[in-house]
């Protein structure tokens, strides 16, 4: 679907979730995995810090490719005002389900997207509410053990079975709590002329 006389697209990203979500509309790209710090700085928000990662990895990528256009994103959890990082094994992850039974927790999607033809850069923070449902540590474990979701913040996988977990989503956007809100992508790419019609 992308327009044949496009700058080449990559993706800021080696998140094999986000790929997955582009795969499903665009047929070339590329995938380079910004290397940045992605340490808060003080005092900031959430909403802020994630949306500077996306704006951080789209610009560190564009240093090396200016003639492409660069797709960045950054997603946090944010439980009681803090943000819930990738687990990266199976305790951490149980430990950070377990404090989600029963509460809220926000998901910030972010995406930036920068145009080497406008040079625009543009940006979106895609809000997700999922209201876990209360559960105990049997039930948590046994849910990771079957999704083994420790690359992703939050400890699950909305595209996995993680509905065991969860009394409701709200969202404007379902795929942007896998790693990229594509309905506004996929319109700000059609706007820019990279998709055809």
């Amino acid at each position: 679907m992308q327009n044949p006389s496009s700058p080449r697209i990559l993706l800021a990203s080696a998140s094999r979730y986000r790929q997955g979500l582009l795969n499903r509309f665009l047929n070339d790209y590329e995938t380079v995995s910004p290397d940045i710090d992605e340490s808060a700085q003080e005092s900031e928000s959430a909403s802020d810090l994630a949306s500077r990662l996306a704006r951080e990895k789209a610009e560190t990528v564009s240093s090396q490719n200016p003639d492409a256009l660069i797709i960045g994103a950054d997603q946090l959890a944010v439980l009681d005002g803090v943000a819930l990082g990738k687990p990266g094994d199976h305790q951490r992850a149980l430990e950070q389900l377990l404090s989600t039974s029963g509460k809220m927790v926000r998901f910030l999607t972010a995406v930036c997207v920068l145009d080497p033809i406008t040079r625009k850069r543009l940006q979106h923070t895609d809000e997700t509410m999922v209201r876990f449902r209360p559960y105990d540590r049997r039930l948590a474990d046994t849910y990771l053990r079957h999704d083994e979701p420790y690359d992703c913040a939050g400890s699950f996988k909305i595209e996995g079975a993680s509905f065991v977990l969860f009394e409701s989503v709200s969202t404007d956007d379902p795929t942007a709590l896998i790693g990229l809100p594509m309905i506004w992508l996929a319109g700000t790419l059609k706007d820019l002329g990279y998709l055809l019609p």
